[in-house]
């Protein structure tokens, strides 16, 4: 009998729609990738520059298990003069990507049957990675009319003797939505009267439009600090998905426990990719803003387009690179002879008959949204959308 824990894990469903998209492309196929979360652009000419001449000079041994002592500092610098936060090397710990910090996290706090609360909609792996370090997902549904953000009244709800964690991801994937200063204190509150750790999902923080801006839940008191590991890394915000850098910071005491996992589990992150993530993080944000710029024209197109088809509709999101559109009201119609009866019908026959590829709902405790990235051409964008206008309206 194989392990019951690793057979009770599914698939990231992201990761397999993605991939079958372009499976499809290979084959030919003229296929619409609204799957991936994955920006389009490049990786900056200056970061991959820094990386080629890491390794023209060598620098392609083991560091330090959780990262060279120049990045931390750089990025003990940025949490100060980007979020408020004042941190110091020795609390930060350099991983293999975003996903692998949130892995070391729980790796770290949880004991068997230790309960983590997560908002939903949720990202898919949030509560996998929970069930794989022996701890249970409490699933929190929020609500439409709340822009999808966990409230007070029902984080108190979920609450029980066994909650160890609440995580917080503003921006969020799969909604696009940011909580403001006020929100985050209101769980803050709660976090510190009943010593609750909080993991704050920020890995989006660059990507905010209009008027909202990033708040870390860390930087409201020294109280909240203090019970708080903030999860970063530059994919999103630099196009370096592939390079595979993310980081916590920490408490000195969780940020040396999770070194001491990661030394057993990886070793150090890619040097290479960390002469990069310095470049990166240290040098010109130009390319960031050039990004963030596309994405919020994207983001326009895309939610003027969901309101212009009869039967869908989106809450305007404020940040990340997501639309999480509903389908609730065209849910038990008809293609042809096949009903549609969750948002996984929606996206498998869109992605058979008119070659869209969407993630289903499902996959983030959504079941009668899609999710849309729009990380991809406006070209692309028109193209997908008027293919999806045309599914809706063949519907009967």
């Amino acid at each position: 009998m194989l392990s019951k824990k690793a057979l009770s894990i599914t698939p990231s469903p992201t990761l397999a729609i993605d991939a079958k998209a372009k499976r499809l492309k290979s084959e030919g196929i003229d296929v619409i990738g609204f799957g991936a979360g994955e920006p389009d652009f490049d990786t900056p000419e200056h970061i991959k520059e820094a990386a080629i001449e890491a390794i023209h000079n060598g620098f392609t041994k083991y560091t330090p298990v959780a990262g060279s002592l120049d990045l931390q500092q750089a990025i003990c610098r940025k949490l100060l003069e980007d979020n408020g936060l004042a941190y110091q090397p020795d609390e930060i710990v350099v991983s293999n990507g975003a996903k692998h910090s949130l892995t070391n996290i729980f790796a770290a706090l949880l004991n068997p049957g230790d309960q983590v609360i997560i908002p939903a909609p949720y990202w898919v792996s949030y509560s996998e990675m929970v069930k794989l370090n022996d701890g249970v997902p409490v699933i929190v549904q929020t609500q439409q009319k709340n822009n999808f953000k966990l409230t007070r009244q029902e984080l108190l709800g979920a609450l029980t003797e066994k909650t160890k964690a609440i995580l917080i991801n503003s921006p969020n994937n799969p909604t696009g939505q940011v909580y403001t200063r006020e929100e985050l204190a209101a769980i803050a509150a709660v976090a510190v009267e009943r010593n609750l750790f909080v993991i704050s999902d920020e890995i989006y923080e660059k990507l905010i439009y209009g008027d909202y801006t990033h708040v870390s839940i860390a930087s409201l008191n020294e109280e909240i600090k203090k019970l708080t590991i903030v999860v970063n890394g530059v994919s999103k915000t630099y196009s370096m998905t592939g390079w595979r850098i993310g980081y916590t910071a920490s408490s000195r005491e969780i940020a040396q426990i999770m070194s001491s996992v990661q030394s057993h589990a990886t070793s150090n992150p890619n040097s290479i990719a960390q002469k990069a993530a310095l470049a990166a993080i240290t040098g010109s944000q130009h390319c960031v803003a050039e990004m963030k710029t596309a994405f919020a024209k994207r983001r326009d197109y895309l939610v003027q387009q969901i309101a212009s088809i009869p039967g869908l509709s989106c809450i305007e999101p404020t940040g990340a690179f997501y639309v999480l559109m509903d389908t609730s009201s065209v849910l038990g119609r008809y293609f042809q002879d096949k009903q549609l009866t969750d948002s996984a019908d929606f996206a498998a026959l869109l992605l058979e008959h008119f070659q869209v590829a969407v993630v289903p709902g499902s996959s983030f405790a959504a079941p009668t949204y899609v999710r849309l990235s729009y990380t991809l051409s406006m070209e692309q964008l028109q193209k997908g959308m008027s293919r999806i206008a045309a599914f809706v309206s063949a519907l009967s």
